[in-house]
């Protein structure tokens, strides 16, 4: 990886992928004070309370972005037409060895089935591998089932299950650079990946 960095932004089709602002509280509450986000985050982490404990945790992120080696990274994902925050995505280094880097995103259960989180991951990991990355890694609980299959869909391969990851119980998916690659024959790409 390489040196510190602030987060960089990163558009799509439809979605702007930008760095946490504390004013993104109120739209970042829906997503992480929802129960049905927060008890599948890993590492475990409670549902946020309220506004206050929102503000505390985006500044806390906000200042770990910049120690974390490019290009991992905290994000916003703003559905651009709206100018709206309708979740959050991470590349962050996995413990124990924070060697291997994890993509993963938070929707705002109201945003869901409309395509966000693929468009999200292919341009994130699009963007990563670009950065010089030849693989990330999404761990999922496995009683996830949605998120599973949702990783599955976005053409990320099973590897194994593992607690080497934050001590919890975890399925384990890998994305390679060549997994995305647009010569690809089509039914050689993951579904929705143009």
């Amino acid at each position: 990886m390489k040196s510190a960095t602030m987060t960089s932004t990163i558009a799509t089709e439809r979605l702007t992928l930008r760095p946490w602002r504390v004013e993104d509280a109120p739209e970042a509450l829906e997503i992480y004070g929802h129960d049905e986000v927060a008890r599948w985050l890993s590492p475990a982490m409670d549902r946020v309370p309220d506004l206050a404990a929102m503000r505390l945790l985006l500044q806390q992120w906000s200042a770990e972005d910049v120690r974390l080696a490019a290009p991992a990274g905290r994000w916003a994902i703003e559905l651009r037409a709206e100018r709206r925050v309708i979740g959050g995505a991470v590349l962050l280094p996995l413990p124990p060895g924070l060697e291997d880097l994890e993509i993963g995103w938070q929707l705002n259960p109201a945003d869901w089935g409309h395509g966000y989180a693929a468009e999200t991951t292919f341009g994130l990991a699009g963007w990563a591998f670009e950065q010089g990355l030849d693989e990330l890694y999404a761990v999922v609980r496995p009683e996830n089932t949605h998120a599973a299959t949702t990783v599955r869909q976005h053409g990320m391969h099973w590897v194994g299950e593992t607690r080497k990851y934050y001590d919890l119980d975890l399925q384990v998916f890998r994305l390679r650079r060549a997994d995305l690659d647009r010569a690809a024959a089509p039914g050689h790409r993951p579904p929705g990946f143009e």
